[in-house]
């Protein structure tokens, strides 16, 4: 069989600062892999998650969008957060001239529109242009007990904020919302992904999203946390987009308001995600979730 070579690329994403945000590794050019190969590169990337990119003929891109498969370690993934800003990024850094992309993703089309700080360097993705997705309209499940949740995760129930309800969200990817009462508590929160598992696949949610938000000087900011099976995740823009529409539909954050989401902290790669949702009466839409993004490296794989 005659050697192949696939180029790749590594993105931190949600930072404008090498070495922080969230790694992501995207094939730009996948045509040629099957579904094995792209698990195996998953793999050995071993990141959170991969993206493969299938290039389609020009009047079937600009109707359909930008194909774009993600791949965790474990599995593939309908949507996921900075897999898709981080692409499309990517994908604007070698063409500058359109102030949007649309993704087409197993989840459906997702547009993330571009407004630059600066001129970008040449091809690469350098901070200087900021990408906001729109995510799908959100799904509200029902509301977890407090006593559960906190034995579950293992603290105490008054550590969980009385007011505001536990409440698993999509916008593609379902995540369970648990808001906490002081950034403290979050911060020195020790867990592991494996002692909720059960609780989480019973109740319908693939994560907890822990999250204390806070008002200040009039801006409200959030403090996050995301642990998966892989550990700790430094930035989770699925999650980001199902916490601002719980925080609009519960009347936290207002409608169209700016809000920031910082995550990462705990685990030394410190992100930042720029959220923003609509409430109409008691409908919450058009979820958007910003940030952006910087080249770390390039490389080939020969198969």
């Amino acid at each position: 069989m005659p050697m192949r070579t696939y180029e790749f690329v590594q993105v931190d994403v949600f930072t404008q600062t090498p070495l922080a945000g969230n790694p992501l590794a995207i094939f730009p050019d996948a045509r040629g892999l099957n579904d094995g190969e792209m698990q195996a590169l998953a793999r050995e990337m071993n990141l959170s998650e991969t993206t493969f990119i299938l290039p389609r003929d020009p009047a079937t891109e600009a109707r359909e969008g930008r194909k774009v498969r993600i791949f965790t370690v474990e599995q593939e993934l309908p949507f996921a957060g900075h897999p898709t800003l981080g692409t499309a990024l990517h994908l604007h850094s070698l063409n500058q001239t359109s102030p949007q992309i649309t993704l087409d993703l197993k989840a459906g089309k997702i547009p993330v529109r571009f407004t630059a700080n600066s001129e970008n360097a040449g091809n690469r993705v350098v901070g200087q242009v900021f990408g906001e997705m729109r995510q799908r309209d959100p799904e509200f499940g029902t509301t977890l007990s407090r006593e559960a949740v906190a034995r579950v995760i293992g603290i105490a129930v008054d550590e969980i904020h009385p007011e505001w309800p536990i409440q698993p969200v999509s916008t593609g990817l379902t995540f369970t919302i648990v808001p906490f009462r002081n950034r403290k508590t979050l911060s020195d929160l020790k867990f592991n992904y494996a002692q909720a598992a059960e609780f989480l696949k019973s109740s319908g949610a693939n994560f907890f999203y822990f999250l204390c938000p806070e008002r200040r000087e009039g801006r409200l900011e959030v403090r996050a946390r995301m642990f998966f099976y892989g550990g700790e995740d430094p930035a989770t823009g699925s999650a980001a987009g199902c916490a601002v529409s719980w925080l609009v539909k519960h009347g936290i954050a207002r409608s169209d308001e700016p809000v920031l989401i910082r995550q990462g902290a705990e685990c030394r790669r410190p992100s930042e995600m720029y959220v923003r949702a609509t409430r109409e009466g008691e409908r919450v839409t058009d979820v958007r979730v910003g940030g952006y993004a910087v080249e770390i490296l390039r490389g080939t794989v020969v198969l």
